[in-house]
């Protein structure tokens, strides 16, 4: 019986062990430096928007810097860190005819390259957070008069609301309309509301 029993827990512990190198795996950051600036750009224009009329009188220093911090977050999340942190991408080609077509697309398969769960967290926190900030401060200038600042945070709310809504795409696939997405969710929410209240009468 003795023996038994610590062969079960031997078994129990290795499996324990093995669990946390799997869980160590999925958690380790591949990407860094991508990680970083996936933030920092978007984070230090937030930081600049907030803090500039502290450290600088000047507006239109403060301007510039923010609107080159929101350029250079949208083009590394666009370009870079979108590909490398979870796989996805999004693109505009012009075709032959001259026609305009937007392309979403999302990396098939499980290989070296894929994304660990760390880093697809700190991806979508960033890119869904930041854009919401943006719409708060548009809603504060609005109602506190700063119209100097309106250009600014509508440029942060583009600028930032452009990536989130392609990598939505890419995420749930670029044929699909993120409005039908929106009804057909709604309506089978609707749909089982009213089946639950048909079977309790």
């Amino acid at each position: 019986m003795l023996a038994g029993d610590t062969n079960d827990e031997d078994v129990s512990l290795f499996d324990a062990e093995e669990d946390a190198g799997k869980r160590s795996k999925t958690s380790k950051i591949k990407h860094p430096v991508a990680s970083f600036f996936h933030l920092f750009f978007r984070v230090s224009a937030i930081l600049v928007y907030l803090l500039c009329e502290f450290f600088s009188p000047g507006f239109i220093g403060c301007m510039v810097a923010i609107i080159l911090l929101l350029s250079c977050d949208f083009w590394a999340v666009k370009n870079i860190t979108g590909r490398l942190m979870v796989g996805l991408r999004w693109w505009n080609q012009v075709d032959d005819d001259g026609r305009s077509h937007w392309v979403f697309e999302a990396r098939k398969g499980s290989g070296k390259q894929q994304s660990t769960d760390s880093e697809s967290r700190i991806f979508w926190l960033g890119l869904i957070i930041c854009p919401v900030v943006w719409v708060v401060f548009a809603f504060s200038t609005l109602f506190s008069f700063e119209i100097k600042w309106v250009p600014v945070v509508i440029m942060g709310v583009v600028l930032q609301g452009a990536n989130l809504y392609g990598y939505v795409r890419c995420k749930v696939g670029g044929k699909t309309s993120l409005k039908n997405m929106a009804t057909n969710y709604f309506g089978r929410q609707f749909l089982k509301q009213a089946m639950s209240k048909e079977e309790e009468s």
